[in-house]
């Protein structure tokens, strides 16, 4: 890293205004691992391969998972994007189904997340992601795949299925975000400045009370805690402003960069599979009550999303939360696997 880059990152840092957040104020009294920068310490499903390409004058390395199928192949490939708070490593269920049913499997991690690099400086777009995971894809040989995006995935695989049709068999949105647009529904702005202060004070307490309440519905199985020692132990390692700095440009793309309007130019075949409980909404904790009273609703969202996007497919998962896939990995791997193959 050039002494510039670490200048400017030490001066915003210093910079960047306080604000208080409830969910992660409290003292992080969790005792799980302490992870570094790119996820060192924590143990995937599968081997960590690496991809190193230049990107915005910088050299950047790319985490993925490559999983070969087992018994009959099939001849084709499923790449899985995950979401802002998840890694590749929450694929795993998904991962042994669609190896199973004799698919490729490819489960990157993006560019300021999990093993991935976490720039001093980035400018973050899903266009950009999308143009990461496609030279990815294309250093492995892989011409057409099906996209399986989840969360801020599906965000990101709709850009992917917008920038390069011809090179995606199929589109599977599991409970993405960005299916309405929270500014233009009246959601307050954050400054990078103000969600660096807010990543900081991330930990195990609050991501656990965060992920209960808007992820699963209020429920908890003791399996979600690997996910929440995951993030809580690479936000207090030793590269935790870093990730912090990362994870804030990372919420302004997402608020700031809207696929909802282009969903009717989706050209390929879509499925769309929605918990239809999910409640999540990129700033509802700081939205005024009528605001946040009119966001985050899928059990609408889903229905409205299908009949914009030509030709999709609607699976619904009555009573389950933002993560199905994880909530009930028989039930939806069953499901996904069906769509793939239909």
């Amino acid at each position: 890293m050039s002494r510039l880059k670490t200048s400017t990152l030490a001066i915003v840092c210093a910079l960047a205004p306080a604000l208080a957040v409830i969910d992660n104020a409290a003292a992080d009294t969790g005792t799980g691992g302490v992870y570094g920068e790119e996820l060192q310490g924590f143990d995937y499903p599968y081997p960590v391969h690496r991809f190193s390409f230049d990107s915005q004058g910088q050299t950047l390395s790319m985490g993925y998972m490559d999983v070969a199928p087992i018994g009959q192949a099939n001849g084709k490939t499923a790449v899985l994007l995950h979401g802002k708070n998840f890694c590749g490593a929450t694929w795993d269920d998904s991962i042994k189904a669609l190896a199973g049913a004799g698919y490729r499997v490819v489960a990157p991690d993006q560019i300021g997340f999990c093993t991935s690099t976490k720039p001093a400086s980035y400018q973050y777009s899903f266009q950009q992601l999308a143009a990461n995971t496609h030279a990815l894809l294309g250093s492995l040989g892989i011409a057409k795949a099906v996209i399986v995006g989840h969360s801020t995935g599906g965000m990101l695989g709709t850009r992917y299925a917008l920038q390069y049709p011809q090179d995606t068999e199929k589109l599977v949105l599991v409970n993405p975000i960005g299916l309405e647009d929270w500014k233009a529904l009246g959601v307050p702005w954050r400054s990078v400045d103000q969600w660096y202060q807010r990543e900081l004070k991330v930990n195990a307490e609050g991501i656990r009370k965060y992920e209960q309440s808007t992820y699963y519905v209020g429920r908890w199985k003791p399996e979600y805690d690997r996910w929440v020692d995951m993030l809580a132990g690479l936000n207090k390692g030793a590269g935790h402003e870093r990730v912090a700095w990362n994870s804030a440009l990372i919420y302004d793309m997402i608020f700031t960069q809207p696929v909802y309007y282009e969903l009717p130019n989706l050209k390929v075949p879509t499925v769309l599979m929605i918990g239809d409980a999910d409640t999540t909404a990129i700033g509802s904790d700081i939205a005024p009550q009528d605001v946040k009273a009119k966001i985050g609703h899928y059990n609408v969202l889903g229905k409205q999303a299908s009949k914009m996007i030509p030709g999709s497919r609607l699976v619904e998962f009555p009573g389950k939360g933002h993560a199905p896939q994880m909530e009930d990995p028989v039930g939806f791997n069953k499901a996904l696997v069906e769509q793939l193959n239909n």
